[in-house]
């Protein structure tokens, strides 16, 4: 994760002395989400076949690599080579976290079956620590070292993690390929609408990177060093309360589902409160802000945690056969549709930004959570009624059966 977010301190200023355009720039991020998107289906898809460890080593490995190659990029000749090569190793870059973050998805849930969210949980501190701790550091190594330093750096630590992860990590074998698809599983009625989920929570995310930092130096005079400061509570909140979201879903099964529509619902509020929307006749105050975000994390963790979870058991109610085949195509699912959002919401953040402004373009945003909060919480409220409807049906078959089998009296 901090070969991920550590681009955003001081690429942009190097791309520009190599005459690119912002346009090009927001395009090789952007390019990142697409690549990431399809590459997570593929993987999910042919899991099986190339194997959960060596698809975890192997995305490792190269993704190590290609950060080390990265850093050499300044010695790229200017305009069209280096835009070619940036956008060369984003997408190989793109693919090689795909395959690593779907097979661990994998892992875990074969791991521990049984406390897959909190597994998850836990795993997400360290992401959410690894996106926090990209930005400083890689803004230090550059501003010590120059721009080489900063991927080398992470790039051989990610390679050292390799022997070690082919060391401790278990091997699983299931030779069985899966009989059905991603289609068949997003087209199921839950998973479509936890897909539409995983879309708006990534997208709120990301939303806030092209916009957030200027909505904040323009309303507050605050410099660069602060608005990084104001990202971390978001951040950190994410990071400390994924976990104890996670134990919750696995030791209580039944919260999942009002963890999952409460922190829509609640990030939805977030985002309205953010600028605060014009309509509220609100004054946009810092402190404000501040706590905002870190209520946001802490609604994001309630949300995100359990959907990977939800997800798996709806694929097993509806005759998904138990094993890495199901596995993968539920992490490749789950990837994509975060990368869909990944892209979308800075694509559309930026747009609505220039548009019609800070303020606006957040409480469109917190709109989206907000619909998929209500849509989730009327589909599991529908769901329930429905079981509840057939409870005494399957009782009065039960009786039946038994009477059947009683003997007959002469």
């Amino acid at each position: 994760m901090m070969c991920y977010s550590i681009l955003g301190p001081f690429f942009p200023n190097e791309a520009e002395k190599k005459n690119v355009s912002n346009t090009v720039i927001g395009m090789i991020f952007g390019c990142y989400a697409v690549f990431n998107l399809l590459s997570s289906l593929l993987f999910g898809k042919y899991l099986v076949y190339i194997g959960t460890k060596f698809m975890f080593v192997g995305g490792m490995f190269v993704s190590g690599g290609t950060t080390i190659l990265f850093g050499m990029l300044d010695r790229a000749p200017d305009g069209p080579v280096f835009i070619t090569m940036c956008f060369l190793l984003r997408a190989v870059d793109a693919m090689s976290f795909a395959a690593s973050i779907t097979a661990s998805s994998s892992i875990v849930a074969k791991a521990f079956p049984n406390n897959v969210a909190t597994v998850m949980g836990s795993l997400e501190t360290f992401s959410g620590l690894g996106l926090v701790l990209g930005p400083p550091l890689g803004g230090f190594l550059y501003q010590t070292f120059g721009y080489e330093v900063p991927f080398i750096f992470l790039g051989c630590l990610v390679l050292l993690m390799v022997p070690l992860n082919m060391y401790i990590l278990p091997t699983y074998v299931d030779s069985t390929p899966s009989q059905h698809s991603f289609w068949k599983l997003v087209t199921l009625p839950k998973i479509g609408l936890l897909s539409f989920v995983i879309i708006s929570l990534s997208g709120s995310f990301d939303f806030l990177d092209p916009t957030l930092s200027l909505f904040v130096l323009n309303k507050f005079n605050l410099s660069a060093g602060y608005v990084g400061l104001i990202f971390l509570g978001l951040a950190l909140s994410y990071a400390i309360s994924s976990p104890l979201f996670g134990l919750l879903s696995d030791k209580i099964p039944y919260l999942r589902k009002w963890l999952l529509v409460s922190g829509n619902i609640i990030t939805a509020v977030c985002f309205m409160l953010l600028g605060p929307v014009p309509i509220l006749h609100i004054e946009s105050q810092l402190w404000l802000l501040v706590l905002l975000l870190v209520v946001n994390g802490i609604s994001a963790g309630m949300s995100i945690i359990p959907t990977f979870p939800e997800v798996l058991s709806c694929a097993y109610e509806n005759g998904f056969e138990e094993g890495l085949s199901t596995l993968g195509l539920v992490s490749g699912l789950f990837g994509a549709m975060w990368s869909l959002g990944a892209f979308i919401g800075p694509t559309l953040g930026g747009f609505l930004y220039e548009k019609i402004g800070f303020e606006w373009a957040a409480s469109v945003q917190g709109l989206w959570g907000l619909i998929s909060g209500l849509s989730m919480g009327l589909y599991y409220i529908v769901e329930h009624w429905r079981r509840k409807r057939c409870e005494p049906q399957n009782t009065l078959h039960t009786e039946e059966e038994r009477t059947s089998l009683l003997p007959h009296r002469i």
